[in-house]
């Protein structure tokens, strides 16, 4: 087995958001689908942009926030994702590295700018999303570096890396690298809708053991298995999957395995300014509390920390040392 480098490698579409709260009637004038993801063209992206009100630039990314949030625990990170050689692109990478990540892919020189995810907060919280995937459809297989794949203990995936077609291959090469190297892949379904589209595919990456931590919010879940029932839902769960964590809001999650489920109850929040990344930053505290040895409970409770943290403050990456964080609420890390 090689030496271990890294204990978490995300392989995601590299992302900058550009965040801007809306009212109600401003999603339905666009027609948008509240708490969704929409795949946009640049000239969609363009005529959002000149309709939303004052926005915010902040590095994002399903996978990227999630790996920042390993960085944040005082783990060693690393990801993979295509920007453009642009200012936006300069600025994914120069936010990336300050947050202690390794990041080493190549930018593009031509071909579409940096993708960009217009998010739309509303006063609820729930984010509603439309990106423009631009230059991360670019991703290759050749864009995986073995040597990294091979040496982190948990390879993690987005499920939103199934649209761009390389992609799509890049990351099976990345999960076949992992477990060569007897290392763990993780997959994240990322969004219902994503669900939607891939379903079957999805289903099929759980049962073939190409995936061997599965995390899904309730309702992607509900998706996978086609039913308007939780409990239904995680008996097909236990079925198909090694290991699987569900997110339920103000519920908690789920830890389930084929010996059964273990909940674990969500903490009180303040206040709810922005839920974007929450899921993205439980698996950030769930896969470290894994790569470091953790049982599932504890591995749950820092994922619960990291989520009720980002859901506080506009933005999906953390405002504070998460490693910090979990030490004040008595979290060994």
């Amino acid at each position: 087995m090689p030496d271990l480098k890294y204990d978490v490698l995300g392989l995601g579409n590299a992302i900058v958001d550009v965040l801007a709260r809306a009212e109600e009637d401003f999603l339905v004038k666009q027609g948008m689908h509240k708490g969704g993801m929409a795949l946009i063209d640049e000239p969609r992206a363009e005529a959002i942009y000149d309709a939303m009100g004052p926005a915010v630039e902040i590095s994002g990314g399903s996978a990227a926030n999630t790996i920042v949030g390993v960085a944040s625990f005082g783990a060693r990170s690393a990801f993979i994702g295509k920007v453009k050689d642009d200012e936006l692109g300069r600025a994914f990478a120069h936010d990336i590295r300050a947050a202690g990540v390794t990041f080493n892919t190549p930018p593009a020189s031509d071909g579409p700018s940096t993708a960009r995810c217009y998010v739309m907060v509303t006063p609820d919280g729930e984010r509603t999303m439309n990106t423009f995937l631009g230059a991360a459809q670019d991703l290759h297989p050749s864009d995986v570096d073995p040597d990294a794949v091979a040496g982190a203990a948990i390879t993690y995936l987005e499920g939103y890396l199934w649209d761009p077609p390389h992609a799509k291959d890049a990351f099976r090469k990345a999960a076949k690298i992992a477990h060569e190297a007897k290392r763990q892949v993780a997959l994240t379904l990322s969004d219902a809708f994503c669900v939607d589209r891939y379903r079957a595919e999805f289903v099929e990456l759980i049962r073939s053991g190409t995936v061997d931590l599965l995390f899904a919010n309730e309702r992607e879940l509900l998706s996978l298995y086609q039913t308007a029932d939780f409990d239904t839902a995680v008996r097909a769960l236990r079925d198909d999957a090694k290991l699987a964590v569900v997110t339920r809001s103000e519920k908690g999650c789920a830890v389930v395995t084929k010996a059964g489920v273990e909940t674990v109850p969500a903490q009180r929040v303040e206040r709810l300014v922005d839920a974007t990344g929450a899921g993205d930053l439980f698996a950030a505290g769930f896969m470290f509390g894994l790569a470091r040895g953790r049982d599932h409970q504890t591995a749950a409770r820092l994922g619960v920390l990291a989520a009720t943290e980002v859901i506080q403050h506009i933005g999906a990456r953390p405002a504070v040392s998460l490693k910090a964080l979990a030490q004040q609420n008595g979290l060994q890390v």
